[in-house]
C-alpha cells in the first residue's frame, strides 16, 4: 500500500519539469558578422588580416583613450572569431541561433552597413529558418537600425543592445538594476526618432493649436528625468561605497581586484580563494553584482578580494560609464589579479581587449599578477611546458591547483603592511597577546626561560607594533 506522503524530490521534480513546461519559448536568432578588408597604404605593402567590425570599433576606442598617445595596436579577432563570440552573447541571452551570415566589405555602407542587396538575400536567409530576430556584430547607428529592419520586416538587435539585455537578465541588487537601467536609458535616447504616426504633433486644426509638443519630445523629457533620478541614486549608491572603502582603508588591509575578460574564471577562482559560493557560471557576465570577502595570506596578513564584472572586446562606452561606482573597486585596488583563461586559443586578444578597459578607468598603471587559469584544460605537453614568474602564475581554480603559489606571489607583491621579522620577550602571563602572535604571525622559533617565552616570529607591522615593548633589538 503506498504512502500519501509525496517525497520531497518527487516534488522538486515536479515543480522543474512544470517550470519547464511554463517557461516562454527561446527566440530564435540569426546572426550576421561583417568583415571590413583594411585598405592597404602605399607606405605598407604588407596585408594582415581583415579587421572585423568589432576589432574596428575596439581599435578606435584605444586610440581615442589617450589622444596624442602611442598605443601599441592590439591582437585582432578573426570575423570567424568574432562571430563564435556574439553566439555565446546570443545563448547566454536565452536565444537559440538558427542561422548565421557572415559579409566581407571594403567599407561599411551609411544607411544600411551592408547594402541593400545583401539585406534582401538576409532577409529571405532569416526567414527560411522562422527567425524572430536579427542579430548584428556590429553597433548600428539608429538611423541603420531603422533602415534595415524596413527592409527586412523584423526586429533588428546590434551588439550593444544584446550586452544590454544580458546585463539586465544578471544584475540581482538594486545597485546592478539602477547601473543596468541607466544604460539602457543612455543607449534607447538617440533611437527615439522617427519611430512612426506616434510621433507626430499632438493637437492640430482650429482651435486646437496651442503651446503642445511633439510625442518625441514628451517622451524625450521622460527618459531625461529618468535619467536624473537614476543618477541621483547612483550617486547615492557611491557615496556609501566611498564611505564603507573609507572605513576598511582607516584599517590597514589592503584590496584586491580580480578582472579578466568573461568567462575566464573569476568567480570560480574567488569562490576557491574565499571558501564563498559565489555563482560562477560558463554563461558569459554571470557575475554583474560585485562581492568582497577577506583572505588570509600566508604571512598571516588579511586582505579583502573583490570581485568584478567580466570586460568584453568593445565593451559598450555606456557600460562602462553605468557600472563606474562598481568599477572604483579596481581604481583603488592595491593590486590587480588579471585572470585569464590559458586553454582559450584567443587569450592574448581577450588580454589586450581588458588592458583596453583598464586604460579607460586609469587602472592599466597598476601593479598586477597575471593568472593563467584552466589550468586543467590544456594538455599534458603544454601543462608541462608552463612556467611560474614572480608576475604569472598558472593555476586551475576549479580543481584548486597553483593557489598556494599565487597567494605566496600575492603576499610578496603587496607593500601595505609590510611584513617584518622581529625577536621578542614575552611573559608568559601574557596569554592575550601569546595568542594575538599564535593567530598573526609565522613563528619560527620559541623557548621559555624565567617566566618568559622568547620566540623569533615573523608578522605585518601592524601587529608588531602592539608587541613593541617586548621586541628585543
Amino acid at each position: 500500500m503506498r504512502s500519501g506522503k509525496v517525497r520531497k524530490s518527487d516534488k522538486r521534480a515536479r515543480s522543474a519539469k512544470q517550470s519547464t513546461l511554463n517557461a516562454p519559448p527561446r527566440e530564435r536568432a540569426f546572426l550576421v558578422g561583417i568583415e571590413y578588408k583594411r585598405q592597404r597604404s602605399p607606405a605598407s605593402k604588407r596585408a594582415g588580416p581583415p579587421l572585423t567590425a568589432g576589432a574596428q570599433a575596439a581599435r578606435d576606442s584605444a586610440t581615442s583613450i589617450s589622444p596624442g598617445t602611442k598605443v601599441v595596436s592590439a591582437p585582432e579577432f578573426s570575423a570567424e572569431e568574432s562571430l563564435a563570440e556574439l553566439r555565446s552573447l546570443a545563448e547566454s541571452a536565452g536565444a537559440q541561433v538558427v542561422g548565421e551570415f557572415l559579409q566581407h566589405r571594403d567599407r561599411p555602407d551609411p544607411a544600411t552597413l551592408i547594402g541593400k542587396g545583401k539585406l534582401e538575400e538576409i532577409a529571405g536567409a532569416a526567414a527560411s529558418v522562422s527567425a524572430d530576430l536579427i542579430l548584428f556584430d556590429h553597433d548600428l547607428s539608429p538611423s541603420q537600425q531603422r533602415n534595415i529592419e524596413g527592409e527586412v520586416q523584423s526586429r533588428v538587435i546590434d551588439r550593444t543592445q544584446l550586452i544590454l539585455d544580458i546585463f539586465a537578465r544578471h544584475a540581482r541588487t538594486r545597485e546592478g538594476q539602477l547601473q543596468v537601467e541607466l544604460a539602457q536609458l543612455e543607449y534607447l535616447l538617440p533611437r527615439l526618432a522617427g519611430r512612426g504616426i506616434e510621433m507626430s504633433q499632438l493637437g492640430g486644426g482650429i482651435g486646437t493649436r496651442g503651446p503642445g509638443e511633439t510625442q518625441l519630445e514628451t517622451d524625450r523629457r521622460k527618459i531625461y528625468r529618468r535619467i536624473r533620478h537614476v543618477k541621483l541614486q547612483l550617486e547615492n549608491v557611491r557615496r556609501i561605497r566611498a564611505q564603507q572603502r573609507q572605513r576598511r582603508e582607516s584599517v590597514p588591509v589592503a584590496t584586491l581586484a580580480l578582472v579578466g575578460y568573461t568567462n575566464a574564471g573569476k568567480s570560480t577562482l574567488f569562490n576557491a580563494l574565499t571558501r564563498s559560493e559565489v555563482v560562477a557560471s560558463s554563461r558569459m557576465f554571470a557575475t554583474l553584482d560585485p562581492t568582497i570577502r577577506s583572505v588570509v595570506l600566508p604571512s598571516k596578513r588579511r586582505i579583502l578580494l573583490s570581485d568584478t564584472v567580466g570586460f568584453i572586446r568593445s565593451l559598450p562606452h555606456t557600460l562602462v560609464s553605468a557600472f563606474r561606482a562598481t568599477l572604483e573597486e579596481v581604481q583603488r585596488a592595491a593590486l590587480i589579479l588579471h585572470v585569464s583563461d590559458a586553454s582559450n586559443p584567443l587569450s592574448a586578444e581577450q588580454d589586450a581587449q581588458v588592458e583596453l578597459v583598464l586604460k579607460e578607468l586609469d587602472a592599466d598603471k597598476k601593479p598586477r599578477i597575471r593568472v593563467m587559469n584552466k589550468l586543467d584544460l590544456l594538455s599534458p605537453v603544454q601543462r608541462d611546458a608552463v612556467r611560474d614568474t614572480d608576475d604569472v602564475v598558472h593555476v586551475s581554480a576549479s580543481k584548486g591547483v597553483g593557489l598556494t603559489t599565487l597567494l605566496d606571489r600575492v603576499d610578496a607583491a603587496l607593500q601595505e603592511d609590510p611584513v617584518r621579522r622581529v625577536r621578542l620577550q614575552v611573559p608568559q602571563k601574557e596569554g592575550k597577546m601569546l595568542a594575538l602572535l599564535e593567530a598573526g604571525t609565522r613563528i619560527y622559533s620559541r623557548n621559555y626561560k624565567d617566566g618568559l617565552v622568547e620566540l623569533e616570529a615573523e608578522g605585518p607591522q601592524s601587529l608588531l607594533r602592539k608587541l613593541q615593548q617586548w621586541k628585543i633589538e
